[in-house]
Protein backbone atom coordinates (compact mmCIF):
# COMPACT_ATOMS: atom_id res chain seq x y z
CA UNK A 1 0.00 0.00 0.00
CA UNK A 2 1.47 3.36 -1.59
CA UNK A 3 0.25 6.48 0.77
CA UNK A 4 1.33 9.95 -0.05
CA UNK A 5 1.76 12.55 3.07
CA UNK A 6 1.00 16.17 1.78
CA UNK A 7 2.51 19.11 3.94
CA UNK A 8 2.55 22.35 3.03
CA UNK A 9 4.19 24.69 5.78
CA UNK A 10 6.71 23.75 8.86
CA UNK A 11 4.02 22.87 11.64
CA UNK A 12 2.56 20.27 9.09
CA UNK A 13 5.36 18.36 9.45
CA UNK A 14 4.90 18.13 13.39
CA UNK A 15 1.88 16.28 12.40
CA UNK A 16 3.26 13.88 9.91
CA UNK A 17 5.82 12.73 11.58
CA UNK A 18 4.55 11.05 14.61
CA UNK A 19 2.15 9.45 11.72
CA UNK A 20 5.16 8.16 9.61
CA UNK A 21 7.39 6.76 12.68
CA UNK A 22 4.90 4.35 13.30
CA UNK A 23 4.10 3.72 9.77
CA UNK A 24 8.02 2.92 9.53
CA UNK A 25 7.05 -0.37 11.31
CA UNK A 26 5.01 -1.86 8.81
CA UNK A 27 6.75 -3.03 5.93
CA UNK A 28 3.23 -3.15 3.69
CA UNK A 29 2.78 0.43 4.14
CA UNK A 30 5.53 2.35 1.54
CA UNK A 31 5.15 6.11 2.34
CA UNK A 32 5.78 8.73 0.19
CA UNK A 33 6.57 12.83 1.64
CA UNK A 34 5.23 15.64 -1.04
CA UNK A 35 5.97 19.46 0.38
CA UNK A 36 4.10 21.38 -1.80
CA UNK A 37 6.40 24.69 -0.56
CA UNK A 38 3.41 26.71 0.28
CA UNK A 39 5.53 28.46 3.02
CA UNK A 40 9.31 28.75 2.38
CA UNK A 41 11.13 27.88 5.79
CA UNK A 42 15.07 28.88 6.39
CA UNK A 43 14.65 26.76 9.51
CA UNK A 44 13.96 23.57 7.51
CA UNK A 45 16.95 22.07 7.34
CA UNK A 46 18.50 18.28 7.78
CA UNK A 47 18.66 18.74 11.72
CA UNK A 48 14.64 19.28 11.34
CA UNK A 49 14.16 16.25 10.05
CA UNK A 50 16.40 14.22 12.05
CA UNK A 51 14.91 15.43 14.86
CA UNK A 52 11.56 14.73 13.88
CA UNK A 53 12.59 11.32 13.16
CA UNK A 54 11.40 11.61 9.50
CA UNK A 55 13.66 11.81 6.08
CA UNK A 56 13.77 14.93 4.06
CA UNK A 57 10.42 15.40 1.62
CA UNK A 58 10.56 12.76 -1.28
CA UNK A 59 9.69 15.82 -3.86
CA UNK A 60 9.15 19.80 -3.18
CA UNK A 61 6.71 21.01 -5.41
CA UNK A 62 8.33 24.40 -4.65
CA UNK A 63 5.13 26.37 -5.30
CA UNK A 64 5.55 29.12 -2.80
CA UNK A 65 3.38 32.08 -1.55
CA UNK A 66 0.72 33.83 -3.40
CA UNK A 67 -2.84 35.01 -2.83
CA UNK A 68 -5.26 32.43 -2.25
CA UNK A 69 -6.83 31.38 -5.44
CA UNK A 70 -3.22 31.62 -7.45
CA UNK A 71 -1.23 29.19 -4.80
CA UNK A 72 -3.94 26.92 -4.34
CA UNK A 73 -4.27 26.50 -8.38
CA UNK A 74 -0.08 26.24 -8.78
CA UNK A 75 -0.76 23.68 -6.30
CA UNK A 76 -3.25 21.42 -8.30
CA UNK A 77 -1.87 21.33 -11.16
CA UNK A 78 1.88 20.36 -9.18
CA UNK A 79 0.26 17.88 -7.35
CA UNK A 80 -2.11 16.20 -10.19
CA UNK A 81 1.05 15.89 -12.33
CA UNK A 82 3.07 14.29 -9.79
CA UNK A 83 0.25 11.55 -8.84
CA UNK A 84 -0.50 10.79 -12.27
CA UNK A 85 3.16 9.87 -12.63
CA UNK A 86 3.66 8.12 -8.70
CA UNK A 87 0.02 6.65 -8.30
CA UNK A 88 -0.72 6.07 -5.11
CA UNK A 89 -3.50 3.92 -2.94
CA UNK A 90 -4.01 7.05 -0.19
CA UNK A 91 -3.24 10.33 0.39
CA UNK A 92 -3.17 12.22 3.47
CA UNK A 93 -3.57 15.74 4.31
CA UNK A 94 -3.25 17.50 7.47
CA UNK A 95 -4.48 20.74 9.03
CA UNK A 96 -6.05 23.46 7.14
CA UNK A 97 -3.48 25.37 5.35
CA UNK A 98 -4.27 25.77 1.29
CA UNK A 99 -2.06 22.17 0.25
CA UNK A 100 -4.57 20.97 2.53
CA UNK A 101 -7.68 21.58 0.15
CA UNK A 102 -5.93 22.17 -2.71
CA UNK A 103 -3.87 17.97 -2.68
CA UNK A 104 -7.43 17.16 -1.07
CA UNK A 105 -9.32 17.73 -4.49
CA UNK A 106 -6.71 16.39 -6.21
CA UNK A 107 -7.20 13.02 -4.89
CA UNK A 108 -10.67 13.22 -4.89
CA UNK A 109 -11.15 13.95 -8.26
CA UNK A 110 -8.60 11.22 -8.86
CA UNK A 111 -10.65 8.72 -7.15
CA UNK A 112 -7.89 8.00 -4.44
CA UNK A 113 -8.90 7.75 -1.06
CA UNK A 114 -8.32 10.78 0.81
CA UNK A 115 -7.72 10.81 4.73
CA UNK A 116 -7.58 14.26 6.60
CA UNK A 117 -5.96 14.44 10.14
CA UNK A 118 -7.32 17.16 12.43
CA UNK A 119 -10.62 16.68 10.97
CA UNK A 120 -13.83 18.17 11.99
CA UNK A 121 -12.47 21.74 13.72
CA UNK A 122 -14.60 24.08 13.26
CA UNK A 123 -14.58 28.46 14.46
CA UNK A 124 -18.11 29.16 12.32
CA UNK A 125 -15.70 32.31 10.63
CA UNK A 126 -16.19 31.53 7.04
CA UNK A 127 -13.95 34.31 7.07
CA UNK A 128 -11.29 32.56 7.52
CA UNK A 129 -9.64 30.93 5.44
CA UNK A 130 -8.64 28.22 6.79
CA UNK A 131 -12.61 27.34 7.82
CA UNK A 132 -13.17 27.25 4.03
CA UNK A 133 -10.45 24.94 3.46
CA UNK A 134 -11.44 22.90 7.04
CA UNK A 135 -15.25 22.73 5.21
CA UNK A 136 -14.27 21.63 1.94
CA UNK A 137 -11.37 19.19 3.28
CA UNK A 138 -13.92 17.03 5.29
CA UNK A 139 -16.31 16.93 2.69
CA UNK A 140 -14.76 15.10 -0.19
CA UNK A 141 -12.45 13.02 2.51
CA UNK A 142 -12.96 9.04 3.20
CA UNK A 143 -11.35 9.31 6.37
CA UNK A 144 -11.75 11.87 8.80
CA UNK A 145 -9.66 11.64 11.82
CA UNK A 146 -10.69 14.02 14.97
CA UNK A 147 -8.78 15.24 17.90
CA UNK A 148 -12.00 15.27 20.04
CA UNK A 149 -15.53 14.62 20.58
CA UNK A 150 -16.53 18.10 19.50
CA UNK A 151 -15.40 17.60 16.15
CA UNK A 152 -17.02 14.37 15.73
CA UNK A 153 -20.02 15.68 16.64
CA UNK A 154 -19.75 18.79 13.72
CA UNK A 155 -18.81 16.64 11.26
CA UNK A 156 -22.01 14.20 12.22
CA UNK A 157 -23.89 17.63 12.00
CA UNK A 158 -22.80 18.68 8.70
CA UNK A 159 -23.90 15.00 7.39
CA UNK A 160 -20.61 13.15 7.14
CA UNK A 161 -21.31 9.42 7.78
CA UNK A 162 -20.34 7.77 11.14
CA UNK A 163 -18.35 4.71 9.59
CA UNK A 164 -15.79 7.58 7.98
CA UNK A 165 -15.19 9.38 11.05
CA UNK A 166 -12.50 8.03 13.50
CA UNK A 167 -11.82 9.70 17.36
CA UNK A 168 -8.07 9.14 17.63
CA UNK A 169 -6.84 11.94 19.68
CA UNK A 170 -4.38 15.32 19.19
CA UNK A 171 -1.38 14.55 16.63
CA UNK A 172 0.27 17.28 17.90
CA UNK A 173 0.68 15.89 21.67
CA UNK A 174 1.78 12.88 19.80
CA UNK A 175 4.57 15.24 19.37
CA UNK A 176 4.62 17.21 21.90
CA UNK A 177 5.57 14.32 23.87
CA UNK A 178 7.89 12.72 21.53
CA UNK A 179 10.40 15.93 21.52
CA UNK A 180 9.65 16.27 25.44
CA UNK A 181 11.83 13.13 25.93
CA UNK A 182 14.61 14.48 23.43
CA UNK A 183 14.78 18.10 24.40
CA UNK A 184 17.99 18.77 26.49
CA UNK A 185 17.21 20.52 29.43
CA UNK A 186 13.64 20.65 29.32
CA UNK A 187 12.43 22.26 32.58
CA UNK A 188 15.25 25.11 31.71
CA UNK A 189 13.98 28.58 29.73
CA UNK A 190 15.92 28.89 26.32
CA UNK A 191 17.03 32.09 27.02
CA UNK A 192 19.96 32.36 30.47
CA UNK A 193 18.03 35.32 31.65
CA UNK A 194 14.88 33.62 31.94
CA UNK A 195 13.48 32.40 35.48
CA UNK A 196 10.86 29.15 35.28
CA UNK A 197 7.34 30.70 35.32
CA UNK A 198 8.42 34.41 35.85
CA UNK A 199 7.34 35.43 32.27
CA UNK A 200 4.99 35.06 30.16
CA UNK A 201 5.91 34.13 26.15
CA UNK A 202 4.05 35.53 23.06
CA UNK A 203 3.13 34.48 19.16
CA UNK A 204 1.40 36.73 17.25
CA UNK A 205 1.15 36.76 13.37
CA UNK A 206 -2.78 35.71 11.93
CA UNK A 207 -3.43 38.43 9.61
CA UNK A 208 -6.54 39.43 11.00
CA UNK A 209 -4.57 40.80 14.06
CA UNK A 210 -1.60 42.58 13.02
CA UNK A 211 -2.56 43.80 8.92
CA UNK A 212 -5.50 45.45 10.45
CA UNK A 213 -3.66 49.05 11.74
CA UNK A 214 -6.12 49.51 14.77
CA UNK A 215 -6.11 46.48 15.86
CA UNK A 216 -2.54 45.63 15.41
CA UNK A 217 -1.68 48.96 17.52
CA UNK A 218 -4.70 48.10 20.39
CA UNK A 219 -2.61 44.74 20.98
CA UNK A 220 1.12 45.81 21.31
CA UNK A 221 -0.64 48.68 24.23
CA UNK A 222 -2.06 45.72 26.05
CA UNK A 223 1.29 43.70 25.76
CA UNK A 224 3.42 46.97 26.78
CA UNK A 225 0.63 47.40 29.73
CA UNK A 226 1.15 43.64 30.51
CA UNK A 227 4.86 43.84 30.30
CA UNK A 228 4.78 46.01 32.79
CA UNK A 229 4.25 43.40 35.69
CA UNK A 230 5.98 40.71 33.93
CA UNK A 231 8.38 40.30 30.89
CA UNK A 232 7.35 39.06 27.56
CA UNK A 233 9.30 36.77 25.33
CA UNK A 234 8.30 37.22 21.73
CA UNK A 235 9.98 35.52 18.55
CA UNK A 236 8.12 37.35 15.87
CA UNK A 237 6.67 35.90 12.81
CA UNK A 238 8.60 37.77 9.63
CA UNK A 239 5.00 38.87 8.54
CA UNK A 240 4.53 40.64 12.08
CA UNK A 241 8.10 42.24 12.18
CA UNK A 242 6.88 43.38 8.21
CA UNK A 243 3.50 45.12 9.23
CA UNK A 244 5.99 47.05 12.29
CA UNK A 245 7.79 48.30 9.95
CA UNK A 246 5.18 49.61 7.62
CA UNK A 247 3.42 50.98 10.21
CA UNK A 248 5.84 52.02 12.16
CA UNK A 249 4.33 50.35 15.32
CA UNK A 250 6.46 48.56 17.89
CA UNK A 251 6.30 48.18 21.45
CA UNK A 252 7.23 50.55 23.65
CA UNK A 253 8.17 48.46 26.71
CA UNK A 254 11.26 47.69 27.53
CA UNK A 255 10.02 44.17 29.18
CA UNK A 256 9.20 42.78 25.79
CA UNK A 257 11.97 40.76 24.39
CA UNK A 258 11.86 40.54 20.21
CA UNK A 259 14.07 37.53 19.53
CA UNK A 260 14.10 35.36 16.17
CA UNK A 261 11.63 32.67 15.54
CA UNK A 262 12.69 29.35 17.50
CA UNK A 263 12.72 25.44 16.70
CA UNK A 264 10.25 23.68 18.06
CA UNK A 265 12.15 22.46 20.66
CA UNK A 266 13.30 25.42 21.76
CA UNK A 267 10.15 27.28 21.48
CA UNK A 268 8.64 24.22 23.50
CA UNK A 269 11.36 25.10 26.32
CA UNK A 270 10.30 28.76 26.06
CA UNK A 271 6.22 28.33 26.66
CA UNK A 272 6.67 25.08 28.95
CA UNK A 273 8.24 27.17 31.40
CA UNK A 274 6.60 29.95 30.75
CA UNK A 275 4.02 32.04 34.02
CA UNK A 276 1.51 31.77 30.53
CA UNK A 277 1.17 32.01 26.92
CA UNK A 278 -0.60 35.07 24.97
CA UNK A 279 -1.27 33.39 21.07
CA UNK A 280 -3.21 33.61 18.50
CA UNK A 281 -1.65 29.91 16.95
CA UNK A 282 -3.94 27.05 16.93
CA UNK A 283 -2.29 24.27 18.39
CA UNK A 284 -0.60 25.68 21.07
CA UNK A 285 -3.77 25.91 21.95
CA UNK A 286 -3.70 22.44 22.56
CA UNK A 287 -0.33 21.93 23.53
CA UNK A 288 -0.61 24.33 26.79
CA UNK A 289 -4.00 22.56 27.78
CA UNK A 290 -2.08 19.02 27.94
CA UNK A 291 0.83 20.83 29.85
CA UNK A 292 -1.93 23.00 32.08
CA UNK A 293 -0.73 26.10 31.22
CA UNK A 294 -3.00 29.08 30.84
CA UNK A 295 -3.40 30.20 26.95
CA UNK A 296 -4.89 33.22 26.62
CA UNK A 297 -5.51 33.27 22.34
CA UNK A 298 -6.57 37.17 20.87
CA UNK A 299 -8.70 35.83 18.66
CA UNK A 300 -12.30 36.37 18.20
CA UNK A 301 -13.09 32.96 18.08
CA UNK A 302 -11.23 29.39 17.94
CA UNK A 303 -11.48 25.85 15.73
CA UNK A 304 -10.28 24.11 19.18
CA UNK A 305 -13.27 25.14 21.82
CA UNK A 306 -12.78 22.51 23.77
CA UNK A 307 -9.11 23.80 25.15
CA UNK A 308 -11.73 26.40 26.61
CA UNK A 309 -14.36 23.94 28.22
CA UNK A 310 -12.15 21.52 29.31
CA UNK A 311 -8.71 23.20 29.49
CA UNK A 312 -6.77 26.03 30.32
CA UNK A 313 -7.59 28.57 27.38
CA UNK A 314 -9.06 31.60 27.57
CA UNK A 315 -10.32 33.56 24.21
CA UNK A 316 -9.62 37.04 24.84
CA UNK A 317 -10.48 38.72 21.74
CA UNK A 318 -8.54 41.90 20.39
CA UNK A 319 -9.73 43.80 22.92
CA UNK A 320 -7.00 45.69 24.87
CA UNK A 321 -8.70 45.91 27.98
CA UNK A 322 -9.96 42.34 27.88
CA UNK A 323 -6.57 41.35 26.99
CA UNK A 324 -4.51 43.06 29.66
CA UNK A 325 -7.41 41.73 32.38
CA UNK A 326 -7.08 38.60 31.57
CA UNK A 327 -3.53 38.48 31.92
CA UNK A 328 -3.82 40.08 35.57
CA UNK A 329 -6.07 37.35 36.65
CA UNK A 330 -3.39 35.25 35.91
CA UNK A 331 -1.37 36.70 37.72
CA UNK A 332 -3.13 37.42 40.70
CA UNK A 333 -3.49 33.25 40.87
CA UNK A 334 -6.64 33.21 39.27
CA UNK A 335 -6.18 30.48 36.43
CA UNK A 336 -7.90 27.64 35.17
CA UNK A 337 -7.18 24.10 34.98
CA UNK A 338 -7.21 21.33 32.63
CA UNK A 339 -9.30 18.48 33.01
CA UNK A 340 -7.79 16.85 30.06
CA UNK A 341 -9.11 14.80 27.07
CA UNK A 342 -9.85 11.33 26.03
CA UNK A 343 -6.92 10.18 24.12
CA UNK A 344 -4.36 12.81 24.42
CA UNK A 345 -2.04 9.80 25.47
CA UNK A 346 0.86 10.13 22.29
CA UNK A 347 -0.92 7.26 20.62
CA UNK A 348 -2.60 9.04 18.12
CA UNK A 349 -0.04 7.91 15.60
CA UNK A 350 -0.57 4.23 16.37
CA UNK A 351 -4.55 4.58 15.91
CA UNK A 352 -4.29 6.21 12.80
CA UNK A 353 -1.64 3.31 11.44
CA UNK A 354 -4.31 1.08 12.79
CA UNK A 355 -7.11 2.24 10.08
CA UNK A 356 -4.06 2.31 6.82
CA UNK A 357 -3.49 -1.42 8.06
CA UNK A 358 -7.43 -2.21 7.81
CA UNK A 359 -8.04 -0.94 4.46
Amino acid sequence: MKIIYVVGARPNFMKVAPIMREASKHKELEQILVHTGQHYDKNMSKCFFEELGICEPDINLEVGSGHHGEQTGKIMQKFEEFMLKEGGNLVVVVGDVNSTIACGLVAAKLHIPLAHVEAGLRSFDRRMPEEINRLLTDTISDYLFTPAEEANKNLKNEGIPEEKIFLVGDIMIDTLLWEMERTPHINKPPLPELDNNNYAALTLHRPSNVDDPEIFKGILNALDEIANKIPIIFPAHPRTINRMKEFQFYPKSKNIKIIEPLSYREFLRLYKNSKFVLTDSGSIQQETTFLNIPCLTIRENTERPFTITKGTNVLTGTDPKRITEEAFKILEGETKQSEGLPLWDGKTAKRIVNVFREL
